[in-house]
């Protein structure tokens, strides 16, 4: 069988960026969570710090995998309000995860507050804030308090 050994640019860069975001990434798509943000957008956490800019939420995201080796992100209840090319939004989010560090299973919970804004016709976040209600181990649950 003949091999056909011609270089081509085209496919090592696709391999290229699927390894980068196997290396950077790991579970989060970085980029891809990037991309729904406007390039001045804001996203904060209080247990987990601000970013300011569309560069920064993906930097965070590339390390995101390191801080939450699992999680499922349960909005409900959202609420919102259109006011033309912009909206503003809240949810409540129920996060079963598990905290990389130690590997701890854990139950987290919140509300986010959200602004969006139409780009070129394409809804995007412009602020995203999280406002932490409970942070438990599994096995002891929320009972015995909302932090841990």
């Amino acid at each position: 069988m003949a091999q056909d050994n011609r270089f081509d640019p085209a496919r090592l860069e696709r391999i290229e960026r699927r390894l980068q975001v196997l290396e950077d990434d790991n579970q989060y798509d970085a980029e891809g969570i990037a991309s729904l943000f406007t390039e001045d957008a804001v996203w904060e956490s209080p247990a987990l710090g601000r970013f300011e800019g569309r560069d920064a939420i993906r930097n965070f995201f590339r390390g995101a995998s390191g801080i939450f080796s699992f999680a499922i992100h349960y909005s409900l209840n959202g609420h919102i309000e259109v006011d033309g090319d912009t909206a503003r939004a809240r949810w409540y989010l129920f996060m079963p995860c598990t905290v990389a560090p130690g590997n701890q299973a854990t139950w987290r919970a919140g509300i986010d507050h959200e602004t969006y804004a139409r780009v070129a016709g394409v809804w995007m976040f412009r602020h995203k804030r999280s406002e932490p209600l409970m942070s438990v181990p599994f096995e002891t649950g929320w009972a015995p308090a909302r932090f841990a």
